[in-house]
């Protein structure tokens, strides 16, 4: 669910103001810094948000977790605890603690709390738990924070308002704001995302609007670490299926010369493996980003096997506006595929 999380953080380093606010429940909190939580760890996982601020008028951490689901590796009062511990150690300030749960029906059984009282020695920490949906998503609009705009999609929405409806009256909050347009667009686009839990990628896009999510800094990023991510993907199996590939062909020769030969034609395929192995990874990536449907076409796009014809869906996995539009557009180029193959 990195998407999710991008998104949110995304929010968080724009508008630390209102998410600070938003997390602890009070206005008496004035920003001063967001702190880098990006840094590498061996044993222990990253903080999602800090932001050291002025709270009731004393220096302090303002910590927030965003969950997209329950914490099912492990339970997450253990995971605030440790993410509270470090964050005293590390800084020395007093620290305000949230947890902000994004699907409707996730952080249920979270009590907000972890304690330890054994044998006389108690340790206790506490933070605010936040289920969107219990938020009143029109005073939200109505207070027309920008930073909460793309999150109220996710709360509750009134007694006889449709999804559909709700996502609407969202997307003409952030219309209305007195922003420049390049800041609605990155607002809309984190909407459609994050909106996507409750309503569907394709059906929040065409709400949305499909030039606002090609606009975006942050649908960009996501295409890129798409990229990235596919392309180690693919090379790394690409050459390692090569190597097995080139060192079975040699034993299959029986000599050093056959052996280094056939090493070094599996290397090349397995090269050649690995670039489209890196677009097929790539495009399952956007497809899950976009549609929420990545895994569910893998098989199919794992037996296409030809370069060009994957660029090119790998082109319409982005401008696509929905899953059917991009289906109908796979189609056509497998089409075109088979009548002029790749040379």
């Amino acid at each position: 669910m990195a998407a999710f999380d991008n998104v949110s953080k995304h929010l968080v380093q724009t508008y630390p103001a209102d998410i600070a606010r938003f997390g602890l429940g009070r206005e008496d909190v004035d920003v001063l810094d967001v702190l880098n939580v990006e840094q590498p760890t061996v044993e222990a996982r990253a903080a999602d948000s800090l932001i050291r601020a002025r709270v009731g008028g004393v220096e302090a951490l303002v910590h927030t977790e965003f969950q997209t689901g329950d914490s099912t590796d492990v339970p997450m009062p253990r995971r605030m605890a440790g993410y509270v511990g470090r964050a005293v150690e590390r800084h020395g300030l007093p620290v305000f603690s949230s947890v902000i749960y994004l699907r409707p029906e996730a952080g249920h059984n979270d009590p907000g709390r972890w304690e330890q009282h054994h044998a006389g020695h108690r340790v206790l920490v506490e933070y605010r738990v936040i289920r969107l949906i219990e938020m009143d998503g029109p005073a939200v609009l109505n207070a027309g924070r920008a930073g909460l705009l793309p999150f109220a999609a996710l709360m509750g929405r009134g007694p006889g308002v449709a999804p559909a409806a709700w996502v609407q009256h969202c997307a003409d909050a952030v219309e209305a704001l007195p922003s420049p347009r390049r800041a609605k667009v990155e607002l809309l686009a984190g909407m459609a995302v994050l909106g996507g839990l409750v309503l569907g990628s394709a059906a929040v896009t065409e709400i949305i609007g499909e030039e606002i999510m090609q606009e975006s800094s942050v649908v960009q990023y996501f295409t890129e670490k798409a990229m990235e991510k596919g392309l180690e993907r693919g090379l790394i199996r690409g050459l390692e299926r090569g190597r097995e590939q080139g060192i079975e062909q040699g034993r299959e020769q029986g000599i050093e010369q056959g052996r280094e030969q056939g090493i070094e034609q599996g290397r090349e395929q397995g090269i050649e493996r690995g670039r489209e192995q890196a677009l097929e990874d790539a495009l399952v990536e956007v497809l899950q980003v976009r549609f929420d449907a990545g895994e569910s076409l893998r098989q199919r796009i794992t037996a296409i096997g030809d370069e060009r014809t994957l660029k090119r869906l790998f082109h319409a996995g982005l401008t696509a506006a929905s899953l059917a539009d991009f289906s109908a557009a796979m189609e056509s180029i497998e089409a075109g595929n088979d009548a002029t193959p790749a040379k």
